[in-house]
């Protein structure tokens, strides 16, 4: 399979914060579900604004691909966290979805016949077309959750990146969400960062933890010792519950604090 990315030995880092990645080596491919976990604080946003092109790395290189030749970008979709959304902002579900739409070298361009009539698709296809006139400030957080993914890829994107999308979200939307997910992934590469190591292991084809460095792992039969050594100051222990498995963080001390326990 082609790869859509390519980043050899990349580097990043603030000001006030150098080195938040280090020497990140990692491929994404056309057909990939990538699942990207690692410790608060590890570079996983830092790595998806470099992969966007939103901040700038100190080192190393990012090259994308189309159909196997070198290219100056691909499109990308990006769903962010739910949290990130005014939902108090005056727009409709139909105009959130339009605007994933590129507009080209015109800004001011009037969206098409053609254009509405993709949002419609989209929106039969997430089960959210009778949605399409509604304000986004009447939504529920998995209503919502819905229509950034149908924005993220209404333009067909060649990738799509989903940074924690079940953060606000109840279970059961989540689990028909990542459905969704499954169906998508047959046509466009997704990207998929969660804190949740369980929910990534039951979804991806490939893992990638990032702490700094990055850790790869093709496949999903991962194990503890992989992921002791993946988190480094993070340590977790994976706990099996019927098909899926759950995470849970051991109590650890990290560097000026106390004990703590993630879960």
């Amino acid at each position: 399979m082609d790869k859509l990315i390519d980043i050899v030995n990349l580097t990043v880092g603030y000001d006030n914060k150098p080195n938040v990645l280090r020497d990140i080596n990692l491929s994404i491919y056309q057909d990939d579900f990538l699942g990207i976990i690692g410790p608060n604080g590890g570079g996983k946003t830092s790595l998806l604004k470099a992969i966007l092109g939103l901040i700038k790395p100190q080192s190393g290189s990012i090259t994308f691909y189309d159909t196997g030749e070198k290219t100056g970008s691909i499109n990308i979709g990006y769903l962010p966290q739910i949290n990130q959304i005014d939902k108090k902002f005056p727009i409709s579900v139909s105009e959130v979805i339009l605007s994933g739409l590129t507009p080209g070298m015109n800004v001011f361009k009037r969206y098409s016949h053609t254009d509405k009539q993709k949002v419609k698709e989209v929106a039969q296809r997430l089960g959210i077309e009778d949605l399409l006139l509604r304000a986004i400030g009447e939504l529920s957080g998995g209503q919502l959750q819905r229509v950034l993914l149908g924005r993220a890829i209404v333009d067909n994107p060649k990738l799509i990146i989903l940074d924690e999308p079940s953060t606000y979200v109840d279970k059961l939307f989540e689990t028909n969400f990542y459905k969704l997910l499954g169906d998508i992934n047959k046509d466009i590469a997704i990207v998929l960062v969660s804190h949740d190591v369980g929910t990534i292991i039951s979804l991806v084809k490939n893992i990638a933890c990032v702490n700094q460095g990055l850790h790869y792992h093709p496949g999903t039969d991962i194990s503890q010792e992989w992921l002791l050594n993946a988190y480094e100051s993070c340590p977790i222990e994976i706990l099996g519950h019927g098909s899926l498995p759950h995470r849970v963080l051991m109590e650890h001390d990290l560097p000026g604090e106390g004990s703590h326990t993630h879960n």
